[in-house]
């Protein structure tokens, strides 16, 4: 099978806000014609990802590449073919026509302008006939959003960045946007960035997830973040690292050479009980929170949930089983110091 080119290239990338750094990303590429699902926690730094990714700014350091080149801001290579959807849809105070074909016009693309008007609304479940004449300010926020959706989608773009597209919307709204949004790679392959908190819609669509934890992309399905803050423990001359949890537990950390705390998902078990203390272990109770089944592999995706931290476990039908897990239960997470790594 040929691996599809890149149609991003991020090197080297570091951004701040004055002298907070929002972001950094030594490099991470995404395929032409793929679905990337990003996931994280608020102030984690997807938005201001999207936005370097829609070339709305530029980053601090470093530099992205749209199809093998270099780009800036404002750039004529990508404008039109790279577009940012927002949560909040921003609409010009005109008709729902005016503000769909309003990017055709600004490239003087002006040929059909009403048939393809009608083409977009209908993606995204709108009749023309019944919309086209509405003002801005006549839209429902469901409606609003599938205009905003609309006038994107009616440029064709390369790539669509999608920031929470669904959040405050109603569930049939929701549903057509998500329909329209993966019709786009299907009719013409457009490479979708996804960024959502609904993890049984980026399971069920992407190609690739990853998560963003303080400014950084970790893959959630192979690695499990253990976030700061961590606290330095002194014991006569030798520092020791730690977690801190509540009621006095704490997670053991290896000597700190890096600025977070990981441990690959293959090395984490679940068991019913706490095992026989063992000063190698890290046993941490935690509650299942989720449970969603993976249509591409079979497998079934858990959310646990402890005091300082969530984690994402993919096992099979027979471990969940063996388990018994079920949302709501609660169960012991098990793994050694050594296999914690830092990044």
């Amino acid at each position: 099978m040929i691996t599809p080119a890149p149609l991003y290239t991020l090197c080297r990338i570091c951004h701040y806000y004055g002298s907070k750094k929002v972001l950094d990303i030594d490099e991470f590429t995404i395929p032409a014609g793929s679905i990337l699902g990003l996931s994280g926690p608020n102030g984690s730094g997807k938005t201001t990802f999207l936005k370097l990714l829609a070339f709305a700014m530029a980053p601090s350091q470093g530099e992205i590449r749209f199809n093998g080149r270099r780009e800036y801001p404002m750039s004529a290579r990508v404008r039109s073919r790279v577009t940012l959807m927002t949560q909040t849809p921003y609409l010009l105070k005109r008709s729902v026509l005016d503000n769909v074909v309003y990017g055709l016009k600004i490239r003087k693309d002006t040929k059909k302008l009403k048939q393809r008007a009608a083409r977009a609304l209908a993606a995204v479940g709108l009749d023309f006939d019944e919309f086209h004449t509405r003002a801005w300010h006549q839209l429902s926020g469901g409606e609003a959003q599938r205009v905003a959706l609309a006038a994107r989608l009616i440029l064709k773009p390369r790539a669509l960045l999608l920031d929470e597209p669904v959040a405050s919307v109603d569930a049939e709204s929701a549903r057509l946007i998500r329909k329209a949004s993966l019709a786009a790679r299907d009719k013409w392959g457009c490479t979708l960035i996804i960024v959502s908190h609904d993890p049984a819609w980026l399971n069920a669509c992407s190609d690739t997830r990853v998560s963003m934890e303080k400014g950084r992309i970790f893959s959630p399905k192979e690695e499990i973040v253990l976030p700061p803050p961590y606290q330095a423990v002194q014991s006569g001359s030798t520092v020791n690292w730690v977690l801190p949890l509540s009621n006095g537990r704490q997670i053991s950390l290896p000597d700190k050479t890096g600025r977070t705390a990981l441990i690959p998902a293959d090395k984490v078990n679940i068991t019913r009980e706490i095992e026989n203390q063992s000063n190698e272990k890290n046993q941490i109770p935690v509650l299942v929170t989720r449970m969603a089944l993976e249509p591409k592999t079979g497998r079934i995706e858990v959310d646990f949930n402890t005091d300082a931290f969530r984690l994402t476990l993919l096992l099979s039908k027979e471990q969940a089983g063996a388990l018994d897990l079920q949302p709501g239960k609660k169960r012991s997470l098990v793994f050694r110091t050594r296999d914690i790594f830092w990044r």
